[in-house]
Parts: structure tokens; sequence; C-alpha cells
């Protein structure tokens, strides 16, 4: 009875192998030459300028080199008038860009997403501008703005205004000039983020807002701006920072000016020290300006509860 009992005996199931640790890690060693270069491009730059913010560097004067704790950042908040003056005139300088680029990017979106003839041909122009450099783009609105042979001279035979005028040079108009130079290359970022977002709404849920007897101005309230919640708040997030960090597009119309009215918080940064040599105290300008951002977009994604319902 045993010896049959021990023949009726199912086979006990084969032990699984354990699946190689190797295959798993392959993915990430492939990405890791890569990913180190990465990091290293990164993370060098930002702890030098970390580094230098608590140093008195300057090349030309080397004998007054040192280390100086936090005696530039003392000198930013309580000494440097032009810190706090920049710091407003990019805080203006982005709510102005960034809300108009929003409004007018939202708006040529809805057109070039609707259906008529030569579209194709509609999006090309409208997305354009924003594959031209942004050095390019400062040549081409310096070549426009200028007082001899640009827009004013134009004006000025039409009877508009007055000949040698230069909107560039005068305080009241060069705010309204730059503006509309970097509105000409940003309002196309903000219309193919809005655009792309645009072409995932359901048709179905505007078929049946309308059986329902909404205007288009609901439908436009109710469906597709909670829709294009997510878009707007990421595209106006990156817009933002890198009007912040304008620096080619100010630097070549105005060079800061005239008398410093166009200076940004970047720009002060640049020509403290490309022209002025001042490293150490640059660095501590660029460490205040990173924490002021880092700030600012937490609080920004906190508030607008980027990734949560629409």
């Amino acid at each position: 009875m045993a010896q049959a009992a021990a023949v009726a005996k199912p086979p006990a199931p084969p032990r699984r192998r354990r699946a190689s640790a190797a295959p798993r890690r392959l993915p990430y060693l492939l990405i890791a030459p890569a990913a180190l270069l990465m990091l290293g491009f990164i993370a060098y730059p930002v702890l030098s300028v970390f580094y230098y913010s608590l140093r008195d560097y300057n090349p030309t004067k080397p004998w007054r080199n040192g280390f100086a704790g936090f005696d530039n950042f003392t000198r930013i908040f309580t000494v440097d008038p032009l810190f706090w003056d920049t710091l407003v005139f990019s805080a203006k300088w982005v709510f102005v860009e960034v809300g108009l680029q929003l409004l007018f990017g939202l708006a040529l979106a809805l057109v070039v997403n609707q259906t008529f003839v030569g579209r194709a041909l509609g999006r090309a122009l409208v997305f354009s501008p924003w594959a031209v450099s942004g050095v390019l783009t400062s040549a081409i609105w310096v070549l426009l703005y200028n007082s001899q042979t640009g827009i004013t001279r134009y004006l000025a035979d039409m009877g508009i205004g007055e000949y040698g005028v230069s909107w560039l040079s005068d305080t009241s108009t060069v705010f309204p000039a730059a503006v509309v130079a970097d509105l000409w290359r940003g309002v196309p970022f903000f219309a193919i983020l809005i655009l792309a977002d645009l072409q995932s709404v359901s048709k179905d849920l505007y078929e049946a807002a309308e059986v329902d007897g909404a205007s288009r101005f609901k439908q436009f309230w109710h469906i597709t701006l909670p829709h294009l919640k997510d878009a707007i708040i990421l595209s106006t997030l990156l817009r933002a920072v890198w009007e912040f960090n304008n620096v080619d597009l100010l630097y070549t119309l105005t060079g800061g000016g005239p008398a410093g009215t166009t200076t940004t918080l970047p720009l002060y940064i640049a020509n403290t020290s490309v022209d002025a040599h001042d490293f150490g105290y640059a660095s501590a300008l660029t460490t205040v300006a990173f924490v002021i951002l880092l700030f600012c977009s937490t609080v920004y994604l906190r508030l607008s509860k980027f990734g949560g319902e629409k």
C-alpha cells in the first residue's frame, strides 16, 4: 500500500528559476553614460556658481580674491539699489510678456484649429517665428526700429510722427517696442502647445453641448478651457522662466537702456560678470535669482494644482 501511494503521488512542480537581474539593469546601464555626462554639464556649473557666490572673485584684481562668506548677499539686499530695480522690471517684463503671449497664442490656436482653405499654410506662417533664433529676431527688429530706414521712417513719410525718431532710445516707447518684438517670437510657442492639446478634445462633447443649446462662449468656457488647463499651466511656467532669463533680445535691442530702464536681473548679472568682471558678486546674484525662480515655480504649481482633476 505504501508503495502504491508513493507511485500515485503527483510529481512536485519544477522550481521557477529566478529571473536574471542583468536584463532589468541593461537599460539603465545603456543610458548611464549619457546621464552622467548630462549630470556633469549641469551639476558642475551650478555648484561652481554656489561656490563663487561665497567668494570675492575678480580676475582683473587677483589681490582682492578670497573667501567672502555672505558679504555678497548682504550687499545685494542692503547696499545695491540696482538689484531691486532690475528685479521689479523683470517681474513687470515677465507678467506683461507671458500674459500677452498666452492671450494671442490662445486666439491663434483657436483660429488655426478650424477648418478653412489654406489652413496648412496659415499654420506654417503662424509657427515660423518660433523657428528663428533669438539673436536673429533681435537683428530683424533692430532694423525695423531703425530711425533712418525702419518703421518710423515710413510712418513719417505718411505724415505720422517725425523723422529721426528712435523708439528704442525714448524711455516712453522703449518698453512697448521691446514687448512687441518679443511677442512676435513668443506667441507661436503658446499657439503650438495649445493647438496640440486642442486636437485631443473630443468632438462629441461639442456636439452634445450644441444639442443642449450651449453657446460658443459656454462651450469654450466649460469644455475647451478645462481641457487646456494643464497645457496652459505648463506653457506659462516654461515661458515665464525663459522670459525671466531673457538676455539676448533686450541686450541686442536696448542694451538695458535707455538709462537702465530695460535692464532685467539676468542682464544685470551678465553686465556685472562680463563687463565689470565681478564674478563673485554675479554668482551671488545668480543664486538669488535661482532661489526666486524655484520658489515662484513651486508656489505656482501648488496654487494651480497642476496635474489634478480638470
